[in-house]
């Protein structure tokens, strides 16, 4: 195809698509998918190689929050059935960090629910961070907190975070749609401060949320006019009891041709394929390796995901490796210009960073503090049928999070 056969060599020289190329992307057939995850994977292997970057999540405060985003198990009169519990410990998040390093983890992703931190809360994740990076030498700390206020940015910084998550979801003009109790402008200003503040951006994207072809390219082309270093892609989980527990429209297809087309407008851009992968992608995860170069393991935030074990197995399977503690995700135009950013801002007690880590509303997963039992590491997500209609409510695929931080019960790491 013509189109693949540009959208490759702009990859190549790092030039931005036209909309009209980003929006052809999503309309290739089934008969072309092939041939679109093949296009998209040499840009990925151009700037990538073979290597697939593992984060790990650490969640430090579950549900309790008073915003109303419609696609989050822990908003605002959520009935989601999930986890709640208020801030863990420094040392409680460090044990679970170190868990998470030692299945292979790079990077660290602190998150919290809220709309944003209290200064006392930025203090008291400043100390998480230090705990964290004194017990694992070397490993990359974001943090994942919501919008906001003027300094905290510099305050996390000094504090030893290496980068800062916060997505813009989906497009400006459907914002307001999904959220009402902050805008889409709140979102940008807080990936401007961490910008500013010399920390890594991370922000993406949640699809399948009703959303059309149009607002995913205008919400991928802001993230790109963002610049983060990373991007994440989720894929909704539809908890029953959010507003959007109806919105099963995705395919395994469609969730390839968006991260495809992610890479082609992102193409030196770690691409992070993150919540809702094993539900919407199921069998066709290994494919989706061609395009992204980061993933999550384990369990996500308020959801399980697959055995960590069958990740690792699935990344080797398909022929990658996992990107080791000494390697630099970025290509090296990219990690230049984030350590002269980061020297412009003076020492600050913080390693290189490279990436940011998902979204503080279902978009991460990862490891937690103990080794898994046999039982626990035997389960994996419900199986799902052949695609059912939109709109039609399937709980059944969706396993609520109930073990890990904030109980008893031993993780799926």
């Amino acid at each position: 195809m013509d189109l693949l056969n540009t959208l490759v060599d702009k990859g190549l020289r790092r030039e931005l698509p036209t909309r009209e190329e980003a929006l052809a992307v999503l309309a290739t057939s089934d008969d072309e998918l092939l041939d679109v995850v093949a296009a998209a994977g040499k840009v990925r292997r151009q700037w990538f190689g073979r290597r697939v970057k593992l984060n790990y999540l650490v969640n430090l405060k579950s549900g309790l929050c008073p915003e109303d985003c419609s696609y989050c198990s822990q908003r605002l009169g959520s009935k989601a059935e999930i986890l709640k519990y208020t801030w863990l410990k420094p040392e409680e998040a460090s044990q679970a960090a170190a868990a998470g390093v030692a299945g292979g983890a790079k990077r660290v992703c602190l998150v919290a629910s809220g709309r944003g931190p209290t200064d006392r809360d930025v203090e008291r994740v400043g100390k998480t961070i230090e705990a964290i990076k004194e017990q694992n030498e070397g490993v990359e700390v974001c943090a994942c907190l919501g919008l906001l206020s003027d300094g905290q940015a510099e305050r996390l910084k000094d504090a030893g975070a290496d980068a800062y998550n916060h997505n813009l979801n989906t497009s400006e003009a459907t914002y307001g749609q999904i959220t009402k109790t902050h805008t889409y402008a709140d979102r940008v200003d807080t990936v401007q401060k961490a910008h500013a503040a010399g920390l890594s951006a991370c922000s993406g994207l949640i699809a399948g949320m009703g959303e059309s072809d149009e607002d995913l390219v205008d919400v991928v082309f802001s993230l790109r006019g963002l610049d983060p270093d990373s991007v994440p892609v989720n894929f909704l989980i539809p908890f029953e009891g959010t507003p959007l527990a109806k919105e099963w429209n995705l395919t395994p297809q469609r969730c390839l041709r968006i991260l495809a087309m992610v890479r082609f407008v992102c193409p030196d851009i770690e691409v992070r394929l993150a919540g809702g992968r094993e539900v919407h992608l199921r069998t066709m995860q290994p494919l989706a390796l061609q395009l992204v170069n980061s993933i999550f393991l384990g369990d996500y935030l308020t959801s399980e995901g697959q055995a960590g074990q069958a990740d690792l197995d699935m990344i080797a399977d398909a022929g990658f490796e996992v990107e080791g503690a000494g390697t630099t995700t970025l290509p090296a135009h990219r990690a230049d210009a984030m350590a002269a950013a980061a020297a412009s801002h003076g020492p600050c007690g913080s390693s290189a960073a490279e990436a940011g880590c998902g979204s503080a509303c279902g978009g991460c997963s990862g490891h937690e503090p103990e080794a898994v039992p046999a039982q626990a590491a035997a389960q994996a997500p419900a199986q799902a049928p052949a695609q059912a209609s939109a709109g039609e409510v399937r709980p059944g695929l969706v396993a609520v999070r109930r073990r890990g931080a904030g109980t008893d019960l031993a993780p799926n790491a």
